[in-house]
């Protein structure tokens, strides 16, 4: 196989869930679309910046694309709202269960948007990415403690958003 064969596959396996946290992060296509690019690229152009012995790639590649996020963010400082089109509903025939579920979803990905970026890394890679503490450690280059610390105060923060608009 190739170099060529093996970045196809890699980007295949990796640029979904790259573009999706980059998204939760910031809440914009073309910034997430931007990150998911460059964290390939980076890639690319510095493959020393992995170092097997150290981790997986995957995370590796979290983290690259969470620095990236994190630049954005510092310089756009602007959130777009989440594609309401991203959640898919089946049709049938309780009409106002599935508008109260997406309204119930949109509040969630606008409580999660307006959270500390440390505390949304968290929710993202545990909550959203279903990734392990430890993995989420290694992205977020951080103890396992903070991140089981950051993570209960998130969800704290996440519950009191909730409760203020009654939604839970």
């Amino acid at each position: 196989m190739t170099d060529a064969n093996r970045f196809a596959k890699l980007y295949r396996q990796h640029s979904v869930r790259i573009f999706r946290f980059a998204l939760q992060m910031s809440g914009s296509p073309a910034a997430a679309e931007e990150v998911t690019q460059e964290t390939f690229l980076t890639l690319m152009d510095r493959p020393d910046l992995f170092d097997p012995a150290r981790g997986e790639i995957g995370p590796f590649l979290f983290g690259v694309a969470r620095n990236l996020v994190r630049r954005h963010l510092e310089r756009d400082r602007k959130f777009e709202c989440m594609d309401d089109n991203a959640e898919g509903f089946s049709t049938n025939e309780d009409i106002l269960g599935d508008l109260t579920r997406r309204e119930n979803i949109q509040a969630l990905k606008d409580a999660i948007l307006v959270l500390p970026p440390k505390y949304r890394e968290a929710v993202v890679l545990c909550d959203l990415h279903e990734m392990s503490y430890e993995a989420a450690a290694a992205v977020m280059e951080c103890p396992v403690g903070t991140v089981r610390s950051r993570l209960n105060r998130a969800r704290s923060m996440l519950l009191a958003k909730l409760q203020a608009r009654c939604l839970v």
